[in-house]
């Protein structure tokens, strides 16, 4: 199939999937993750009409959104693991960042901010695994985060972000990120946003309450080579 195909292939079973867990599929939010590939692919994405794009590694998201540069509508959404020091780029390019699991990164975001800069939405990632080396704050020290990042003037929690374990089935670690959604939003009010689903397990994220998809290969088609 060619990108149009896969892309509206993939948009007929998220509204499948969304209707089979009695949910609107207009609640969804579908992210193209374009890690690798051209940024002559966002164009193409775009004129199909994707509006939301994601990236994992910074120098590729500030090279790319250089490129591309302002497309009314598009969205640029962070979705790797960020170093501190990289903040103040990550904030310049993207306006969504799905990976804040530590307080220093959240405070790094948040002085970066230009004065009178718009708030940078942000979600908290939980680590859904039982390596305590991966991405994600523990879920027992979600809370905490939350009251931390909160109080960042220039920053608005928007909810979590999580990546299903490879070695469980992901609708039991959606389960256990959708009770932290349900703990954030006691916090933070309003804070419902959940990040969570690829291409192989988006099916089962949605029904565990999914808001935002970050899908890759089963749009833009396998990653080119690196050179």
């Amino acid at each position: 199939m060619d990108l149009a195909s896969r892309l509206a292939d993939v948009d007929a079973r998220i509204s499948d999937a969304a209707r089979a867990a009695g949910r609107d599929p207009s609640e969804i939010t579908r992210i193209v993750v374009t890690k690798f590939h051209p940024a002559s692919l966002i164009d193409e994405l775009y004129a199909l009409g994707v509006r939301d794009v994601g990236e994992n590694r910074q120098q590729e998201l500030t090279e790319k959104v250089r490129e591309i540069g302002a497309r009314d509508g598009l969205t640029w959404h962070f979705i790797g693991q960020a170093q501190t020091n990289k903040a103040r780029a990550v904030r310049a390019a993207a306006s969504v960042v799905h990976s804040v699991d530590r307080s220093r990164l959240a405070e790094a975001l948040d002085t970066a901010a230009d004065d009178g800069a718009a708030p940078l939405d942000v979600l908290l990632q939980v680590n859904l695994t039982t390596d305590a080396g991966r991405g994600g704050v523990e879920p027992a020290a979600l809370a905490s985060l939350a009251e931390h990042v909160a109080g960042c003037p220039s920053l608005r929690v928007r909810g979590v972000m999580g990546v299903a374990p490879l070695d469980e089935e992901p609708a039991s670690a959606f389960a256990r990120l959708r009770a932290s959604s349900d703990e954030l939003a006691r916090i933070i009010p309003g804070a419902t946003w959940i990040s969570a689903g690829m291409t192989a397990d988006f099916v089962e994220a949605i029904d565990a309450g999914a808001t935002h998809l970050r899908i890759g290969s089963a749009i833009t088609g396998p990653r080119p080579a690196r050179g």
